[in-house]
């Protein structure tokens, strides 16, 4: 068996620290200026990874951040195992009831908040391909993929935003979080589907994907949902908590990763699909997923998006016509989607602007997309750069927009 040597084990130890420390300490000095902690991790990548360290003191990154195999493998590893929690924990943020409390205003505008950016986006990326740097290949693919990326939210960054507002449980709020949560269910099964076209292209159909895809998940939300709801006051009875619950609700989530990985999806939808079927449960406590969350975000999170900065170097991979492009796309897809649909289900213009900023906002799940689709070849350094600014730029614009629209009359809203 294969094991590291001294200096490679020595090079990943001292990269997980000095990636820790790194993330905490510019997440905290981005957290200042109301920004969300991704903003700080991220710069922390980009200033440890290739695009400075790398480029004016090569051998300090050399020797901190090796690039023997091995060390670089097992690293890779780790941040792979935390993009599964990280879905796992945005999956136990889905409320399904909220989803179905808030009425017509919140399905409108989660419908017309998915479909016009996806539309945008997938029309622009088939017919236009080479404003995004693409030639003609994968075509149809790629347009599924750049669909999905634009209409898909960041639900734990705008939850964090509405949280600092004093707006989460104010109408408005609840319209925004019930209909990103819409948007991310439904964009993660695209994705997952997606990314089960291109490892089984030769094998599998997209119907038969679709199929695989909508089974699984329909079976974990009945099913599955079911049994996990009716386990779980056995295993508070029997098992310490929450330690005992951390771990059995980490092991299914991995067991659901592995078996959507072995049938052709990616293992991210698996672990996803288990986190909405346990925060669902009325046996969770919001107490217990906090718990969870603050393992998840505080400690792998941070691991993962560090890393962001270690994949491409950012300054000569920046291209402003494809970041320009991604972002107008991206912004002027779901601002106006979302305030079309708040508008036909009744608010006010202001309100249902407010309501398109918010849902604008993409954050860690729109890099989380990023990164799998460079890992699967499916996009370049140039796109992955350009979506990944898009990322940190709408969510950073969320909180001053939403303020600036809604803030005076946050007390006066209807919190029902």
């Amino acid at each position: 068996m294969k094991i590291l040597n001294h200096s490679e084990n020595i090079s990943l130890i001292l990269s997980i620290g000095l990636m820790l420390i790194a993330a905490r300490l510019f997440g905290e000095f981005f957290r200042k200026f109301k920004m969300p902690l991704v903003v700080g991790e991220l710069i922390a990548g980009v200033l440890l990874g290739p695009s400075l360290l790398g480029m004016f003191y090569p051998k300090i990154s050399e020797a901190i951040y090796t690039h023997n195999d091995h060390a670089s493998l097992a690293l890779n590893g780790i941040t792979n195992v935390s993009i599964i929690m990280l879905l796992f924990v945005a999956g136990m943020e889905l409320n399904l009831s909220v989803i179905r409390q808030q009425g017509k205003a919140a399905f409108s505008t989660s419908m017309f908040g998915l479909l016009i950016p996806l539309g945008l986006g997938f029309l622009s990326a088939y017919y236009a391909y080479e404003w995004y740097g693409r030639n003609s290949s994968d075509k149809l693919v790629f347009a599924l993929f750049m669909g999905t990326a634009m209409a898909i939210s960041a639900l734990p960054v705008i939850a964090r935003t509405l949280i600092d507002l004093n707006l989460f449980r104010t109408k408005i709020g609840s319209i925004i979080i019930a209909a990103a949560m819409f948007n991310d269910l439904v964009g993660w099964i695209l994705f997952s589907m997606i990314m089960g076209m291109l490892k089984g292209s030769a094998n599998h159909s997209v119907l038969l994907t679709l199929l695989y895809t909508l089974s699984y998940a329909i079976l974990m939300l009945t099913l599955g949902r079911f049994l996990i709801n009716k386990s779980l006051p056995w295993a508070e009875k029997n098992f310490s908590w929450p330690g005992g619950f951390l771990s059995m609700a980490l092991g299914l989530a991995f067991l659901g990763a592995a078996f959507t990985e072995s049938i052709g999806l990616h293992a991210i939808f698996g672990a996803f699909i288990i986190g909405i079927a346990i925060g669902d449960s009325v046996h969770v406590k919001d107490k217990t997923k906090d718990i969870v969350n603050q393992f998840v975000t505080n400690i792998f999170a941070p691991l993962f998006f560090v890393s962001i900065g270690f994949k491409v170097n950012f300054f000569s991979h920046f291209n402003f016509q494809i970041t320009a492009v991604v972002l107008l796309v991206a912004v002027i897809g779901k601002i106006s989607g979302a305030y079309l649909g708040a508008r036909l289900g009744g608010l006010n213009n202001k309100e249902s602007l407010a309501i398109g900023f918010g849902m604008n906002a993409r954050g860690a799940m729109e890099i989380i997309l990023a990164t799998l689709a460079l890992q699967a070849n499916l996009i370049g350094e140039e796109l992955y750069v350009a979506i990944v600014i898009m990322a940190v730029v709408t969510s950073v614009m969320a909180g001053p927009m939403l303020n600036w629209l809604i803030k005076p009359k946050a007390n006066t809203l209807d919190t029902n």
